[in-house]
């Protein structure tokens, strides 16, 4: 992330478009306003539109505002986001939804920095810095014919590419950090805290949702910690072989029958939950099967001695 943010300073104090890429929830929306702080309209307004959360019909009024009588229940003129952001930046999210129709009119935005509302005729010269993200790939959308090759070099004018967190672990500790002090703020009589066994659980993650999905399990985890250490049960993640089995220094192979390291493998986990099966805390959890399951197995391996499930005396080989 030092490369997106060097980048982000380096474009700031220029009136070049700027085109966010990545995957969904990787913060484009947060580079956005970073760049907009940084940039000389930071005392101008930040103006967010999602073009795809809106249909084509509302999405031309909201961008470019309209005229009195441009449609049915247009009774007073409107001025859109564009000219909302005057002297600011206007950020489209999800520019890749964005209609052809939209395209063409956006078009004449970056080009003679002029709009017309929905249903006038009337030129309005605009002061506008356009920063645009998209999660989709832009440059196979336009031999589909779904994005405008005019427009996407206009948007391609200085691109900055956002990782996905997966391809990021050694960021995790420090978002994790910002997101639990944002808890602790909202929430003093729940300080969680983030322990080893929870971190090495999230950095091996393979964060398909990124940085959202994290800021989001990380709020659910901080509440079912109720004010203790973050572990990877509260997470609803799986607990890394790292935790569960001790390092070992590098030793010759032995060849055993699977069965056997089946047994090992239990015998370890039982060691470190101290024999719990049940519970948020117990062995059938971190291995995410059901806890009769579980006791079947370790009967099978000789590694419990009763079906109680009140005495669950086991033997660690």
């Amino acid at each position: 992330m030092q490369r997106v943010l060097q980048q982000l300073q380096e474009v700031a104090t220029t009136p070049l478009t700027v085109l966010l890429l990545g995957e969904t929830g990787t913060g484009k929306g947060v580079a956005a306003r970073t760049l907009h702080q940084w940039s000389r309209r930071r005392h101008q307004p930040f103006v967010h539109l999602d073009c795809g959360s809106l249909p084509q019909t509302l999405l031309e009024s909201e961008l470019f505002g309209h005229e009195k009588g441009a449609f049915t229940g247009a009774s007073t003129p409107r001025r859109g986001r564009i000219e909302q952001a005057q002297g600011g930046t206007l950020f489209l999210d999800e520019i890749g939804e964005l209609p052809l129709e939209s395209q063409t009119r956006l078009l004449r935005l970056l080009q003679d920095r002029q709009i017309e509302r929905v249903g006038g005729s009337q030129t309005i010269p605009v002061d506008v810095r356009v920063v645009a993200a998209t999660h989709r790939d832009l440059a196979k959308a336009v031999p589909q014919g779904s994005f405008r090759e005019d427009l996407y070099y206009r948007l391609k004018v200085f691109p900055i590419e956002i990782p996905p967190l997966r391809k990021r672990p050694e960021d995790i500790p420090h978002l994790a950090d910002h997101f639990l002090g944002q808890m602790k703020d909202l929430h003093p009589q729940l300080p969680p805290r983030l322990g080893p066994a929870g971190l090495q659980a999230l950095q091996a993650h393979n964060w398909p949702g990124n940085v959202r999905e994290l800021e989001h399990l990380l709020q659910r985890a901080a509440v079912l910690a109720r004010g203790g250490e973050i572990r990877p049960e509260h997470l609803g993640l799986a607990v890394p072989v790292s935790v569960v089995a001790p390092a070992r220094s590098a030793e010759p192979l032995t060849i055993l029958p699977l069965v056997e390291h089946e047994r090992r493998y239990l015998a370890q986990v039982l060691a470190h939950t101290k024999g719990v099966i049940h519970g948020p805390r117990g062995a059938a959890r971190l291995l995410g099967i059901k806890p009769t399951t579980l006791r079947s197995r370790l009967l099978k391996l000789g590694l419990m001695q009763t079906r109680n499930p009140r005495q669950p005396r086991w033997s660690d080989p």
